[in-house]
């Protein structure tokens, strides 16, 4: 039995009693000692050749227009990108501004109140 069947057998175990996948990983990779990523690839792997291949749809040629389409639909992200960048920048910006003003209003409160544990403590 390899390592990849061991661990997917354990975490085939583990789900059938009811634990959720991923908590099955987390448990086979403490028990091997092992990060949770690589009993997770482990798993697949050996899903995969149980499934005599890859669980991936195999692409047709690539015609010009299916290269074109993409292109575009790549560009379009794009685009999208960009105005996710902007509202970002600008929710940043608007943070930024009010722990500003936040600290600004505050100066005179803070420094009092360190001053008063000097007073205190050179007295």
């Amino acid at each position: 039995m390899t390592k990849a069947q061991e661990i997917y057998e354990k975490v085939e175990a583990l789900v059938a009693t009811g634990v959720p996948k991923a908590d099955a990983f987390r448990q086979v990779a403490e028990e091997f000692g092992q990060p949770f990523n690589s009993m997770r690839g482990a798993y697949y792997a050996h899903s995969r050749t149980i499934t005599g291949g890859s669980s991936r749809p195999r692409r047709r040629q690539t015609t010009t227009a299916d290269a074109v389409e993409s292109a575009a639909q790549l560009l379009r992200r794009a685009l999208e990108s960009i105005d996710d960048e902007v509202l970002a920048a600008k929710a940043r910006a608007e943070e930024a501004k009010a722990e500003y003003e936040a600290l600004r209003d505050s100066v005179k409160e803070r420094k009092a109140a360190i001053e008063a544990k000097i007073d205190a403590l050179t007295s």
